[in-house]
């Protein structure tokens, strides 16, 4: 999946899965960057002889790994913890956090 030089740049940045060649960007993006928000890389061993053969000065070291699933609905009842705390101005509110997702909600009083 190597590119040439006279290659035309894309419109988006991707992670590249080989390397053996430098990765390809679009415009103002740098080499392990993607607009893929779901997108994630990790580093690889480079091919810095083949790149080298093939007249390139760097080369591809970071790759995609596979997207992560999306995870499954929990079942049952969330588990939550209720408490009072102070506003910075004295005003006493109700906390509620929702222990399995993190999740806070804060009510007067």
């Amino acid at each position: 999946m190597a590119t040439s030089k006279n290659s035309t740049p894309p419109d988006e940045t991707r992670l590249d899965a080989h390397v053996d060649a430098p990765s390809t960007t679009a415009p103002g993006d740098g080499p392990a960057d993607t607009t893929d928000p779901d997108e994630r890389a990790t580093s690889a061993t480079p091919d810095k002889g083949a790149a080298a053969q093939a007249g390139h000065g760097t080369v591809n070291a970071v790759v995609p790994v596979p997207k992560k699933t999306a995870a499954a609905r929990r079942a049952g009842k969330d588990r939550t913890e209720t408490y009072t705390a102070l506003r910075p101005d004295g005003t006493e509110v109700t906390v509620v956090r929702n222990v399995e997702t993190g999740e806070s909600s804060v009510t007067d009083g």
